[in-house]
């Protein structure tokens, strides 16, 4: 028998049903191949079907997923749900293109948020041409998006102290400089450079210095806004945008505020720290509006900042451009110099008051510029330290020193002492210069009394144990040790218990007045008794008149240097006073 026409219609149309059903199993299979989760979403019914590798990726077995009332969407993070809704909207509206794509966060069964990707593609639609159902996959991608992550973090941000890093910073002034122009406000750029951190890092260690670091990060950050920029800057130097700031009455309290919390002591490694920091403020746009200019403007007047004595902050001005340009030369000047020796190592003799007699000398290193002339050294030190040069120059001048002194004790004076300045960055540096005064002072076959060395009041009072390590070392090895400048420098006074020190050099700001101004009298006795009470020998500098020399022999002075006597000389002419009375 025939079959009818709606035998025929029912067995076509199942064919199709049939061919439909084997591609989508073709289609899931491909699909579920990948690895990925495959769900099937039936908008009319509002009914979604979850592929077993769908759940098992989230954790679940099938019977569990199900128990839990199988609605995905409750995975969702509180923060991806209103994005993940948007993008879907826009999809169905035929918004987004023909291919429904989206990132966000799943709550997987044990606890963790994973990163997923979703790939749709509309498969069926009624007349009108409306989504009528859906299928698409889930993605794990939470490995990706965490490489993603760690690329973007060394990008920008400083691997040990996880502040933004010189990147970011620069990516955020550009961008805080347009918002502060747009809203006619301000904002203020401070660069921030630890003192002498580079002698605290070499004589405790590299990991105590990045410590340190992280440290001083943290203090910084809690003294200033969520919406200020903190950033590390490189090194030892970290940066501080302030911005939208109506006025500029509160920069003074910030920069004060951070100078504040960073004097405060730091305990690292059982060690206690006590750091200091040179600040430097630009302003925008009163001083600059670009991102190089503002970032010249700040390291300038940080500079000066450091030059001014550290320990404070300094806002930029104008002529700190010549003098940055200057400093530049100068430092290019610097390097040629001693390629082309052209310092040389002057001699200034120390005086017995008792006997009048020359007993020691005090080694002052000059620079003959071949254009500039003699350049002072209150000029080029500061340079020199801070450009790293400071470590060459001082070999230079305990070479120099050595060789001469060998000579004048064998020909001249068995007992001479010649005293050398050692800057804080030079005593700081890995090592310090004990090692090169012991070589120096054994190649010449001197013994270590024939050498003494001149240090800050401000080394003392920031002494961290290496550096009354090495205090000792000086000790024991029989080089002695004066304190330069005393009685400008700190109140505190325990340091003189402290530490093995010899000779105390009343700085010539107390001599120069002692015959008119009793008070420096009072400080310059006051001295001289206190420095033999504690066993030690006190020398006055700066003295220039009869009458001065006559008031520190009477008040007990032991020794005195300055132009009464002679003005720092060449070698030669030093050695010729030698052989005088």
């Amino acid at each position: 028998m025939k079959p009818s026409k709606e035998e025929l219609l029912t067995q076509s149309q199942y064919r199709m049903v049939e061919r439909l059903r084997e591609a989508e199993e073709r289609w899931r299979f491909a699909l579920e191949g990948t690895g990925d989760g495959v769900w099937d979403w039936d908008i009319q019914n509002g009914r979604t079907v979850l592929s077993k590798r769908w759940k098992e990726m989230m954790g679940y077995t099938e019977a569990e997923f199900d128990a839990q009332g199988g609605d995905w969407t409750a995975l969702i993070h509180p923060a991806d749900r209103d994005q993940v809704r948007e993008t879907l909207r826009k999809y169905l509206a035929g918004q987004e293109g023909p291919q429904y794509i989206a990132e966000f966060r799943l709550h997987n069964k044990e606890g963790e948020w994973r990163w997923i990707l979703a790939r749709a593609m509309t498969v069926s639609r009624n007349s009108q041409g409306n989504p009528l159902r859906i299928i698409g996959t889930h993605s794990d991608i939470t490995e990706r998006k965490r490489a993603e992550e760690t690329i973007q973090r060394q990008a920008y941000f400083d691997e040990l102290t996880h502040l933004p890093n010189r990147n970011l910073f620069r990516d955020r002034l550009q961008q805080e400089i347009k918002r502060v122009q747009r809203a006619n406000l301000r904002l203020a750029l401070l660069f921030i450079d630890l003192d002498d951190f580079k002698g605290i890092n070499d004589t405790l260690g590299h990991d105590a210095g990045d410590k340190l670091l992280v440290e001083v990060g943290g203090r910084i950050a809690a003294t200033v806004r969520e919406s200020d920029t903190l950033a590390r800057f490189g090194g030892d130097e970290f940066t501080l945008i302030l911005s939208g700031l109506g006025s500029t009455d509160n920069v003074e309290r910030v920069a004060r505020e951070i100078l504040a919390t960073l004097a405060e002591p730091f305990h690292i490694e059982g060690e206690r720290i006590v750091i200091s920091a040179s600040i430097g403020i630009t302003l925008c746009p009163m001083d600059a509006t670009e991102v190089e200019d503002l970032c010249k403007n700040a390291d300038q007047a940080m500079f000066a900042a450091k030059s001014a004595g550290r320990r404070r902050f300094c806002y930029f001005m104008p002529e700190m451009q010549v003098a940055a340009q200057s400093r530049l030369r100068l430092i290019n000047d610097l390097r040629l110099a001693l390629e082309a020796d052209q310092f040389e190592v002057y001699f200034q003799p120390i005086i017995d008051l008792a006997s009048g007699g020359i007993v020691k000398a005090e080694a002052l290193i000059r620079w003959r510029h071949p254009d500039r002339g003699m350049v002072s050294p209150a000029e080029f030190i500061p340079v020199a330290e801070h450009a790293g040069l400071i470590a060459a120059i001082g070999d230079l001048v305990f070479k120099q020193t050595t060789h001469h002194l060998s000579r004048w004790r064998n020909n001249h004076k068995a007992g001479l002492q010649i005293s050398v300045n050692v800057s804080p960055v030079q005593f700081l540096n890995n090592g310090g210069p004990y090692a090169k005064i012991a070589a120096y002072l054994s190649e010449r076959g001197l013994p270590a009394e024939s050498l003494s060395i001149e240090i800050t009041e401000g080394l003392l009072l920031d002494a961290t144990f290496a550096t009354t390590d090495k205090l000792l070392q000086f000790r024991d090895a029989g080089i002695q040790i004066a304190i330069d400048d005393f009685g400008t420098g700190y109140s505190s006074l325990s340091y003189l218990r402290r530490f093995p020190i010899n000779y105390l050099k009343i700085d010539q700001s107390f001599v120069r007045n002692l015959a008119s101004d009793p008070n420096d009298m009072a400080i310059a006795e006051a001295i001289i008794l206190m420095g033999h009470k504690l066993g030690l020998r006190v020398i006055a500098e700066g003295v220039e008149t009869e009458a001065q020399r006559k008031l520190l022999a009477e008040a007990g002075c032991d020794y005195a240097q300055g132009y009464l006597f002679s003005r720092p000389l060449p070698a030669v002419e030093f050695e010729a006073l030698l052989d005088g009375p």
